[in-house]
């Protein structure tokens, strides 16, 4: 397996190591999963992120080879007035075979007029290169696999802006326009953006605000050298807001009830529809046609049994194991579908029925919620909000509801005055 560059920091710290992508990734520390949660919830926790892959696409045609190969139109997928992607932008999407199934998702940055950044999942840097280099044609382009050569920290929660402030040189001008999904800086020298964003000490590094908690946050591309001392400064300067070490059992629960993907397991090798995350394909305004033409787009309009992927969530804390062995069963008792993903999100509860999440306003005073298990099926029938799965492993049984949405009231989108005091 191979370590990140915060590897003997994890261990030195008690964490609990697994085996994650061909990474040795801390699971939890010795604080818990539950504890790790909440604390994105409350105030702040730091994720050590360096097994993501970066790729970059650099040259005159480095655009046109993307609208190609990705499913976002980057002409049209900023924003509710669907703008131009453009510099210091960055954009959700997949990567897609010819048959319309996941090679990987993606987050699209574009660093300058034909300079792209492309932040993949673990072990898939050669994939998609490949797949990229396989269909450059004649363009005018070049294709770097950065894997392991950058490091990656994401801090999540809502005192993530207020610990960078002690940490960044000239806070204020760099948060003062920050909307979400956009980014500033980078970590190479030779690239002038490098110099517009730096640590106190002159580092410079990229600072996305962006993350896959669903709650206010940002992700940091730094160089290796620089990642140890980064993660002890964020742990020890912003030591009154109490941020906590969080491992991937954390992360797991915290993007299922944000509704967020996990490629090979949620999306993977099969037909890239009717899913929740249908916002990543290119859409027209009446959505009934694509506006590009991209790899594996032919394919999807031409789908005739199609499946449907539907977030979902239970009653209590109680799951089942993910995966094909466990059944989603209709109100007939006919299995109808698989588990794509089951954990739980103890930062909700239910009120009267309705999911209250511990950052919801409207919540009771003495709301003070055990969890509920949430996540993905997939199933051969299209369902409505609201209709009742028991999802089955064996002799457990557990009672679920299809719903659009997990977790409420969730911080990712906030504006950015309203997370930072100086502003």
């Amino acid at each position: 397996m191979k370590e990140t560059p915060l590897h003997s920091w994890h261990i030195h710290n008690g964490a609990h190591m697994a085996d994650f992508g061909g990474y040795h990734m801390p699971l939890w520390y010795p604080s818990g999963i539950k504890k790790e949660h909440l604390s994105v919830l409350h105030h702040a926790g730091i994720f050590d992120t360096s097994h993501m892959a970066v790729v970059l696409v650099d040259g005159q045609d480095s655009r046109d080879l993307l609208q190609e190969c990705f499913s976002r139109d980057l002409d049209r997928c900023i924003g509710q007035n669907k703008k131009p992607i453009s510099v210091n932008r960055c954009v959700y999407g997949v990567f897609l075979n010819e048959k319309g199934y996941v090679i990987d998702d993606a987050i699209i940055y574009q660093v300058s007029e034909q300079l792209f950044m492309i932040v993949i999942n673990a072990g898939m840097g050669p994939t998609i290169t490949a797949h990229l280099r396989d269909n450059m044609k004649k363009r005018n382009v070049m294709i770097t696999d950065l894997t392991d050569q950058i490091a990656k920290i994401d801090i999540q929660g809502p005192a993530s802006a207020d610990i960078l402030l002690k940490i960044m040189n000239e806070p204020k001008s760099l948060f003062a326009n920050f909307p979400y999904f956009s980014f500033k800086g980078f970590f190479d020298n030779k690239i002038e953006s490098s110099r517009e964003v730096t640590l106190k000490n002159g580092t410079p590094l990229l600072l996305s605000r962006s993350g896959y908690t669903g709650e206010f946050g940002f992700e940091i591309f730094i160089t290796p050298e620089h990642i140890e001392a980064l993660w002890i400064d964020i742990m020890e300067t912003g030591k009154k807001y109490q941020p906590l070490p969080c491992g991937l059992g954390a992360r797991d629960s915290l993007r299922t009830g944000a509704v967020l993907p996990l490629s090979h397991q949620d999306i993977g090798h099969w037909p890239f529809l009717n899913t929740p995350w249908s916002f990543a394909l290119p859409y027209d305004d009446q959505n009934r046609g694509l506006t590009k033409t991209f790899i594996g787009s032919k394919s999807l309009l031409k789908i005739k049994n199609p499946e449907w992927t539907y977030p979902f969530v239970g009653f209590n804390v109680r799951k089942v194991p993910a995966g094909k062995n466990t059944a989603v069963m209709d109100q007939n008792g006919q299995a109808i579908g698989s588990v794509l993903t089951c954990v739980t999100d103890m930062a909700i509860g239910r009120v009267d029925n309705r999911i209250v999440s511990i950052n919801s306003p409207d919540k009771p005073e003495d709301f003070n919620p055990t969890g509920l298990s949430c996540g993905f099926v997939k199933v051969s029938k299209n369902l409505k909000p609201g209709t009742e799965l028991t999802l089955k492993a064996n002799s457990r049984e557990i009672k679920v509801e299809i719903t659009e949405d997990i977790r409420p009231h969730r911080t990712a989108r906030k504006p950015m005055k309203e997370m930072l005091s100086i502003l």
